[in-house]
């Protein structure tokens, strides 16, 4: 109420008196009605009429089109060949396993110079 006595009214009721469709609860549009009013721009329909019948700001509006746009262009993006994947994970097990074995012989090698009747050895005091 305001101080005249007059009620006060809030978006959903004011968009339904100018004969707009509110948005969904709480101000929230659901991913199908985005998709819908962009699909209806994409068809030609005018920004501001849309706009009037959701009761969302053209901004708004343009923004969703835009993310729609890049989502799908994302979705067009060429992966690397099956093949080409495949061996470069191959590889790069390979490449695993034969640093493991360096690491192995070189400790064996170190463990069998150690055991060396020939190897230098610290005097005794």
């Amino acid at each position: 109420m305001t101080k005249d006595g007059t009620e006060r009214l809030g978006a959903a009721e004011r968009a339904q008196e100018a004969g707009v469709a509110a948005p969904g609860r709480g101000g929230r549009m659901s991913r199908q009605r985005k998709r819908d009013a962009v699909l209806r721009l994409l068809r030609g329909e005018d920004l501001e009429t849309v706009s009037r019948s959701l009761g969302v700001t053209a901004a708004t509006l343009s923004g969703w089109r835009d993310a729609f746009l890049a989502a799908g262009e994302a979705s067009l993006a060429s992966r690397p060949a099956e093949g080409e994947e495949l061996e470069s994970e191959r590889l790069k097990a390979r490449l695993g396993e034969m640093l493991l074995e360096r690491e192995l012989l070189e400790a064996k090698i170190a463990a069998l110079e150690a055991g060396r009747p020939l190897a230098r050895r610290r005097s005794r005091p």
